[in-house]
């Protein structure tokens, strides 16, 4: 119905944040118990003990639902990585151990992780604001993991992670990689782009 497809832009009060909240949690849920095919929009509106009409007011697909999750999941890591920052006595180990922290993530609900990787690839254009916010939380750890630490062409660097960490989220979530071996990806991935940076820095 056309006015599924109108979502709120608007700054939220408090009471439509923890609404939306709600939902957002409601689906995270459902995910959890039964993976992507679990979320259906009249059972996310049945748990979060509102309407669907209401639903749809702040989501206007499944997907873009799902992709508010996987946003409010990386909040979530956001928070503890900057409680207790990733250690490593190179920028390459710590890239490492922050990937690391988001494969047991995943792996520790893996009908979850499945649920939000899809939404994560999902063409449905009202997800792609999620995306987009998931993304810079990506950049946010890769560059508290680079430090003080000197990095040629540095945005260059954390572009090229971001899209092997993509891949290995895609990756975990389709059973094709476990945690271990996500950092192991990563922190060679990190090791061939940081190596002669930090080689240049412990040099001089």
């Amino acid at each position: 119905m056309k006015s599924a497809t109108h979502t709120l832009r608007r700054q939220l009060t408090p009471s439509q944040q923890a609404r939306r909240q709600r939902i957002v949690e409601a689906a995270t849920a459902l995910a959890a118990e039964g993976g992507y095919e679990a979320v259906l929009m009249k059972d996310v509106a049945a748990r979060a003990d509102t309407s669907l009409g209401t639903v749809y007011r702040y989501f206007s697909s499944k997907d873009h639902l799902l992709a508010a999750a996987l946003e409010s999941w990386g909040r979530v890591l956001s928070a503890r990585l900057r409680a207790t920052p990733p250690r490593g006595d190179t920028a390459a180990a710590r890239v490492a151990a922050v990937f690391r922290r988001m494969a047991r993530g995943v792996a520790a609900q893996p009908e979850l992780g499945v649920a939000l990787t899809r939404a994560l690839l999902s063409s449905d254009p009202s997800a792609y604001e999620n995306r987009a916010g998931l993304t810079a939380m990506m950049s946010d750890w890769i560059e508290l993991a680079l430090g003080e630490t000197q990095v040629a062409d540095r945005a260059g660097v954390i572009a090229v992670l971001q899209h092997v960490s993509f891949s290995s989220m895609v990756a975990l979530a389709n059973g094709q990689q476990r945690p271990a071996d996500v950092g192991r990806e990563l922190e060679r991935a990190a090791r061939l782009l940081l190596g002669r940076s930090e080689g240049t820095r412990h040099a001089t």
